[in-house]
């Protein structure tokens, strides 16, 4: 079964997509079930994790609503405040449909790198924890270290990190000597996971495979194929290529994996993490 464990719906009249500026205006529009379907049956696409794109609990709640029209979605990652202290009854709430798997602070977003350490931010994943969510972690390399700590004083917390940390790649496309050094500590932890997602946005022109194959190779020598997973980041990755090339990408990473390994990363993995 191959899932796709990183994509996004959104129906703009909502009002709450705060980040689409100018800059995306290529994808500023209404995306919704029916766009994807095509592109996931040409790849072979069985179910994909649908993760939030806004930073409110009415955004998880409409995600939640397309899940139970669309029988391709076999999870949900919504967005709550962490910081509410009625977090828990929020993240009961929605965790009343078993599509809700976790949920998605918009770390890149926040000017503080070390806010998910505050204490009010971990009592709010304690609760996450203790309701058997996860948490996607939508973070850059400035992150790494506190994602770290987050881990040592939450282990009990399954995490994600998303699109591999969002390296910050150097003109000769090196992804940098702190990314590797972060990336490997995180990895130290075993219930930190990671996904092989983003990639192509964040290298730019003449992203491929030969371009992502040492961000891959990093990746999966730290976690190991079992704890990696892959997601298209559909459709934010439509303002770098497609999602059939990005999935040849792919498929051509991980070509001299066992067959074990490659059902890991298109599928395995993402089942087990999200309970799907």
């Amino acid at each position: 079964m191959i899932i796709d464990a990183h994509q996004h719906f959104w129906k703009i009249d909502r009002g709450d997509y705060h980040w689409m500026d100018d800059s995306v205006a290529a994808i500023r529009r209404d995306i919704l079930p029916v766009d994807l379907a095509s592109l996931a049956a040409s790849c072979g696409v069985d179910g994909t994790v649908l993760v939030q794109a806004a930073a409110t609990t009415a955004e998880a709640r409409f995600l939640l609503s397309l899940g139970q029209e669309t029988p391709l979605i076999r999870g949900v990652v919504g967005w709550v405040d962490l910081e509410d202290p009625n977090v828990g009854s929020t993240l009961a709430n929605l965790s009343k449909d078993p599509l809700f798997k976790g949920v998605r602070p918009m770390l890149q977003d926040i000017e503080d790198t070390d806010w998910v350490l505050r204490e009010n931010v971990v009592t709010g994943l304690r609760q996450v924890a203790l309701l058997g969510l996860s948490m996607d972690a939508l973070v850059q390399p400035r992150h790494l270290s506190a994602l770290f700590e987050l881990s040592m004083k939450l282990p009990e917390l399954d995490i994600v990190i998303d699109h591999c940390a969002k390296p910050k790649f150097t003109d000769d496309g090196d992804p940098g000597a702190d990314w590797r050094e972060g990336v490997k500590l995180l990895a130290a932890r075993p219930r930190v996971f990671c996904k092989l997602s983003g990639l192509a946005n964040e290298y730019g022109a003449g992203w491929g495979t030969d371009a992502l194959r040492p961000v891959f190779r990093h990746v999966l020598e730290c976690f190991g194929a079992s704890r990696l997973m892959w997601g298209s980041d559909w459709p934010v990755l439509n303002l770098a290529g497609t999602y059939e090339d990005w999935h040849r990408c792919a498929r051509a990473l991980t070509q001299e994996l066992s067959e074990t390994e490659r059902a890991a990363i298109f599928g395995g993995t993402a089942s087990r993490f999200y309970r799907l």
